[in-house]
């Protein structure tokens, strides 16, 4: 009698890409995102902008991101009820700037490919 293990299974096509993807939380329990801009100042495409960056890299992490309108020469986004990143403190973000303060708040640990080097 042979006691010679049979080989080990091919793993199913697409598992690598399985392993890779997050674990989400149910929709109810993710955050919501807020991009606050100025109407006045005509930031809506900026801030729709950095929204598509947003859902693009966090579809999965997050409830939604929405565009509130302003005045005031305002730019925040804010993560639930928590502001992230405000213009007036620290300048125009850049999106990987702003993808990194918000994983952190939204997936912490996650690695963000090219935006973390």
């Amino acid at each position: 009698m042979s006691s010679a293990q049979p080989a080990p299974a091919e793993p199913p096509p697409g598992a690598d890409e399985a392993a890779a993807s997050p674990v989400t939380r149910p929709a109810e329990q993710r955050p919501r995102v807020e991009i606050e801009y100025c109407t006045r100042c005509r930031w809506l495409a900026r801030a729709a902008w950095l929204a598509q960056e947003l859902l693009s890299t966090f579809e999965g992490d997050v409830r939604s991101v929405a565009l509130v309108p302003g005045t005031g020469g305002v730019f925040r986004v804010r993560v639930d009820d928590a502001v992230v990143w405000d213009r007036r403190e620290h300048g125009f973000p850049e999106p990987t700037a702003v993808k990194r303060v918000v994983r952190d708040h939204v997936a912490p640990g996650r690695p963000l490919g090219h935006v973390d080097r």
